[in-house]
């Protein structure tokens, strides 16, 4: 109740845990504190806090917009409400290298299990889109070097995210991320690697936890996790994908509402109150004060 009994660092631990026995890790993007929750009551393995969904929920495109306020703040509203570590989506930095070292204390302090850094010029742009540019390696091991020293927690997890695969190539994805690892990266994600032979080929090359991101809509072919458990993949996230459920299903339902004048015919559609207040767990707020939980559904 009001906050996971879980400290940050218990989380850290046990994420680093995880990551070290091989098992695939399955993070689904949470948009706000509640879709955390029903991913926590759902048993997966984390959230993961996706700047497209965040930038998307603020009502911006993902091209740089969002600051670390920002990020940070919602990161900690995600944190708070859930015993699963938190992977928050970092861009670049939000500035130079000094900036990286205080965004990666920020995000300690917010209570995340761990960031993901990447090597795009600033503005950024979402990782699915044409027009990429990134910045030249010296400038990408300077982001992961101060990250590196700049947290405080050993398992807070500095992850590197390079997307010079749309850019250079496959052949210079692989040579990036040997960089990245060189410079501290505890673990790597390739962005829009095209499919699984281009997975195969980043697993060979580095021996750091590797993420895959199923993303809908985007440069790759989607894959199972049973095929990314195959490859040897650590982690698979679905960063926009309950955004985009749940803005489908609105878009439905205001569609039914001007149809027929009312909501009438959604209603098998929809979470229920009862499983509403189950999820918030309205009931332990009595502990608290008896006038709180007194209805009957």
């Amino acid at each position: 109740m009001l906050q996971s009994p879980a400290s940050p660092a218990e989380k850290r631990r046990a994420f680093r845990q995880r990551l070290a026995s091989g098992d695939l890790l399955v993070l689904p993007g949470a948009m706000n504190p509640l879709s955390a929750m029903l991913i926590d009551r759902y048993g997966f393995d984390g959230v993961y806090v996706s700047g497209a969904a965040l930038s998307a929920d603020l009502g911006l495109p993902d091209i740089g917009l969002t600051t670390l306020t920002e990020v940070a703040g919602r990161s900690q509203q995600i944190a708070r409400v859930t015993d699963l570590p938190a992977l928050v989506d970092a861009d670049t930095g939000f500035g130079e290298p000094m900036n990286v070292a205080r965004t990666v204390q920020v995000l300690e302090d917010a209570g995340v299990a761990g960031m993901h850094l990447e090597d795009q010029v600033n503005p950024k742009r979402c990782g699915h889109l044409d027009g990429k540019a990134v910045v030249d390696t010296d400038t990408a091991l300077k982001r992961i070097r101060a990250a590196v020293d700049g947290r405080r927690d050993p398992n807070f997890l500095v992850m590197a995210r390079t997307d010079i695969r749309a850019v250079d190539g496959l052949t210079a994805a692989v040579e990036r991320a040997k960089a990245l690892v060189d410079a501290g990266a505890d673990a790597i994600f390739p962005e829009a690697l095209t499919g699984p032979e281009e997975f195969a080929a980043l697993r060979a090359a580095v021996d750091v936890p590797l993420l895959a991101n199923m993303t809908e809509f985007g440069k790759g072919r989607l894959l199972t996790a049973q095929q990314l458990e195959d490859i040897g993949m650590n982690i698979v996230i679905y960063p926009v994908t309950l955004l985009r459920l749940a803005m489908g299903a609105a878009m439905a339902g205001l569609d039914e509402i001007l149809a027929e004048g009312t909501q009438e015919g959604l209603l098998g559609r929809m979470q229920t109150r009862a499983e509403l207040y189950e999820l918030l767990d309205y009931e332990a707020y009595n502990h608290f004060d008896a006038d709180v939980f007194n209805f009957r559904l």
